[in-house]
């Protein structure tokens, strides 16, 4: 083979190199142009709905009530619920302190470990979360729903999922 033909071949494995490399910025740069999107659309929307009446309660105590709405026994170890929330731990147990304080919780030693707490859903947290959420999900309908049409929202949901899925170690 002629030098000048492998100059040529090494020429173009040098270019489909830097076109990869260039298709891997460029993917770069898109995602992250859809993660400064996506966590702009959600500073925003958080914003719209701080400014509403959540029935006395902060938004993350509210949080809290509607996590455990949708567990089995509307009940949680304290730290299965921290994993489910953006607090540190000793902000969720004084968060939790003063849902118990209000009545809409309980804790309670977990059965099976001394140093775990328990933290159960009253009736009173299940009227309050109930309320809360039929007034949050209109406004979310409005808010969202009003911005997106179906497929929108479904292709929405889906992508959201799916990024969800990729950190299965953070679930």
């Amino acid at each position: 083979m002629s030098d000048e033909r492998v100059s040529d071949e090494r020429a173009s494995e040098e270019r489909g190199s830097d076109e990869r490399g260039s298709d891997d910025a460029r993917h770069a740069r898109a995602a992250t142009a859809a993660w400064e999107s996506l966590f702009r659309a959600q500073v925003v929307l958080v914003r719209r709905f701080q400014r509403d009446d959540w029935g006395g309660l902060s938004m993350r105590e509210y949080d809290v009530l509607f996590t455990l709405s949708r567990l089995p026994g509307r009940s949680a170890r304290l730290r299965d619920l921290l994993e489910g929330t953006l607090l540190s731990q000793p902000s969720l147990s004084r968060l939790v302190e003063r849902l118990e304080q209000d009545g809409l919780v309980t804790r309670a030693p977990a059965p099976d470990d001394a140093r775990g707490v328990v933290v159960t859903l009253t009736d009173e947290g299940v009227r309050m979360q109930r309320d809360i959420g039929r007034r949050h999900a209109r406004r979310i309908a409005e808010l969202v729903g009003g911005a997106l049409d179906g497929d929108e929202l479904a292709e929405l949901t889906r992508l959201t999922d799916k990024l969800r899925a990729a950190q299965p170690d953070l679930r």
